[in-house]
């Protein structure tokens, strides 16, 4: 495993994390034992870091991770754990309840990177006002660093102008080779700024592995029946990607989501890719993305055919 470090800060965090987005009833993986196989195999292989969220199966996703860390005896020091909290807990005197409760579920005396999961937008808690209370909990070291998700930049920087002793230290958002549109001013931004940028879904939820086609994507039970790129018309500019990306995983003898994932690391230094998994099996996948490299020509041709997609959310 490869490991950079955490945006401007010292700690250092593996080339690729492991979501946890998958231990909840959206999902389906409710079954503990099973969630606890997946961390083994990503400590086994040298992941140490763990995105959650408070959110997540209503709190399933903290509590499983929490439990498994631990009974796997994993060293606090030795594993960074990242969880986020949701617009809607953002009224200041919530944020230290929430928070709270988060450390409970997961077992630690710490958080090391909070995240604030999206803005307050249902709600209009002033951004000055829980900016002030995220940041009462990294000087009380319950929380070593801040980041955001799903943030336009323009709040980014109010938020970040309403902090005193602290500064975020990464961006997560929605990127993978089928939906591009954070390559536009995000990662330039975490590029410009010295902050980590964490792609969620960085394999399209699966629509990038080779695993799916026009047939089996009607059996979807789970969140994906109403992913739009798993819609007819999307998904059908995304097999010739596909295709291609298990053409060229057969010149390394890589799977087309390390090929996937291996484009994205290489897209820029600071990226970081959480993806999921629900085996064993698909954690040992998710990391055969790093210790290699994409020559330039088949990067260049994957960037090429990914830049022609263009992936409609209208639906209906």
């Amino acid at each position: 495993m490869e490991y950079v470090e955490l945006g401007w800060s010292d700690l250092k965090i593996s080339r690729v994390g492991l979501g946890t987005w998958q231990f909840s009833e959206t999902w389906g993986l409710v079954d503990y034992e099973k969630a606890k196989a997946v961390v083994a195999k990503a400590i086994e292989l040298g992941i140490n870091f763990f995105d959650t969220a408070m959110v997540y199966g209503r709190g399933m996703s903290e509590t499983f991770l929490g439990k498994a860390l631990k009974e796997l005896g994993a060293k606090r020091d030795d594993v960074v754990i990242a969880t986020k909290i949701p617009g809607e807990f953002l009224q200041p005197e919530d944020v230290f309840k929430a928070v709270d409760r988060s450390l409970k579920r997961l077992e630690v005396s710490y958080i090391d990177l909070l995240q604030i999961h999206h803005p307050p937008t249902h709600h209009n808690f002033p951004t000055s006002k829980y900016a002030k209370a995220l940041e009462r909990l990294v000087v009380q070291g319950v929380v070593r660093y801040l980041g955001v998700s799903n943030y336009p930049l323009a709040l980014i920087e109010d938020l970040r102008s309403s902090l005193s002793v602290t500064d975020i230290v990464s961006m997560q958002y929605r990127f993978n080779l089928v939906e591009r549109w954070s390559e536009e001013e995000l990662i330039p931004y975490a590029e410009a700024n010295d902050l980590t940028f964490i792609p969620w879904s960085p394999l399209a939820k699966g629509a990038l592995s080779g695993k799916y086609n026009s047939e089996n994507i009607k059996q979807f039970t789970d969140l994906r029946k109403n992913e739009p790129v798993f819609y007819e018309e999307n998904f059908v500019k995304v097999m010739p990607l596909v295709n291609l990306l298990i053409e060229i995983g057969k010149k390394y003898g890589k799977t087309p989501s390390q090929v996937a994932l291996n484009w994205l690391i290489n897209y820029s230094p600071v990226i970081v890719p959480i993806p999921g998994a629900k085996t064993p099996e698909q954690v040992a996948e998710n990391a055969g993305a790093v210790g290699w490299k994409l020559s330039y020509e088949d990067w260049r041709t994957i960037d090429e055919l990914s830049r022609s997609i263009k992936i409609t959310y209208v639906t209906w």
